[in-house]
């Protein structure tokens, strides 16, 4: 089976990546371990959430997968509320004030995922193979080949490694990835909230680490709580009504009395950047590409930045009609490498400020984000390029 472009994993960002390339002309596939689940679940909520800046949801509509999105489970965020850990410490971002309809949208992983793969069954030129594994990569002058687990071989001109942090592909491939932990793990789960959220996502820089509640449809939130190791695990063997109280009382009483209607779960946070996004026939996008600290939900937003990005340069190719071309290839690699090397700078940067000891570096926080508040034009600055 001969295909333009081979990409593993069909999660969010490769799956968009699919969308845009059938939506170019060029012949695709995807290889997924899992099986492809075309409608999500409706009763209870996803534990796993996204804020997609408005540059994100333009891509998805280009892709044609947004109109597939449920409305109702799809919160806008209109203002964003960051405390430090001394009073008076506040920043206070707005959408109305910086001439946008919203900030991000908060919207579930099941959902938005179920929402990719149904349109991807309107493109007959993309074919999935799931569920399916990977057991070998070969690339030479002319193609790259992977054979699959069970025997069947697929050969492309490129292929793209969609397929997470500890990326097959790119182990294959041979490209280094630097991983540095942050002795943090991320705890994540749902609520009912006392008092509505009014579309407001709220953010605490404590000193043991980052608490956000991020509002989801009618009067609930989801928190993603970065934190120590130690005090991770604490939190994830409280009692739903015991975990409830401690995270009420860590956002100040701010949206009243909380109640679990979403099990808590974890995942340990780390820092990765790799060596190269490409080598000749080959492509990383996604956390295959890059991982940053959660604390500014950029994450998936820098994949589908990394999507638009490698279609682009593949539909404007122009005579070059080898898409698995190094040069070409380099085109996407220079394109991504300061807007991801930018937000990996500035995750680390804060994630190092707010999470430490010094009483220096406390005051200098603190006073920062009052300068800042202070500061219109300097803030709508800002909520502009994190938005994309």
């Amino acid at each position: 089976m001969l295909f333009d472009v081979i990409i593993v994993g069909g999660g969010l960002v490769g799956s968009s990546l699919a969308l845009k390339l059938a939506r170019s002309g060029l012949i695709a596939a995807i290889i997924e371990v899992r099986q492809p689940q075309t409608v999500a679940p409706v009763d209870g909520w996803d534990s796993r959430i996204y804020a997609l800046g408005p540059g994100s949801v333009a891509f998805l509509e280009e892709c044609a997968a947004w109109k597939g999105v449920q409305p109702d489970r799809v919160c806008a965020v209109e203002d964003m509320r960051i405390f430090g850990d001394e009073p008076g410490a506040e920043l206070d971002f707005s959408a109305y004030e910086a001439g946008m309809r919203e900030l991000a949208v908060i919207i579930e992983n099941r959902q938005l995922q179920a929402a990719l793969w149904r349109a991807l069954g309107q493109y007959p030129d993309v074919q999935v193979i799931a569920p399916a594994a990977c057991a070998a990569l070969n690339i030479n002058a002319d193609c790259a080949e992977i054979e699959l687990a069970d025997g069947r071989r697929l050969q492309s001109r490129l292929v793209v490694g969609a397929d997470g942090g500890d990326s097959w592909v790119r182990a294959q491939a041979g490209i280094v990835a630097e991983a540095r932990p942050y002795a943090q793990t991320a705890v994540v789960a749902n609520f009912d909230c006392e008092k509505p959220h009014r579309g407001i996502a709220h953010q605490w820089f404590r000193r043991d680490g980052i608490l956000a509640l991020l509002p989801l449809p009618g009067e609930r939130v989801s928190m993603v709580w970065s934190t120590r190791d130690s005090q991770a695990s604490e939190l994830m063997a409280l009692p739903e009504a015991a975990l409830a109280a401690e995270v009420t009382a860590a956002s100040a009483d701010t949206l009243g009395g909380l109640r679990v209607i979403t099990p808590a779960a974890a995942f340990p946070l780390r820092m990765q950047r790799v060596q190269q996004l490409v080598k000749p026939r080959l492509a990383l996008i996604g956390d295959a590409a890059h991982n940053v600290h959660p604390l500014a939900g950029q994450g998936v937003n820098l994949g589908f930045r990394d999507a638009r990005e490698l279609a682009a340069v593949l539909a404007g190719r122009g005579a070059q009609h080898d898409c698995g071309d190094y040069h070409l290839l380099r085109r996407y690699e220079r394109a991504r490498r300061e807007d991801v090397a930018a937000m990996q700078l500035t995750t680390d940067t804060l994630q190092k400020l707010f999470n430490n000891e010094s009483n220096v570096l406390a005051r200098a926080r603190n006073f920062g984000l009052r300068l800042t508040n202070r500061q219109s034009a300097l803030k709508n600055l800002l909520v502009r390029h994190a938005v994309g």
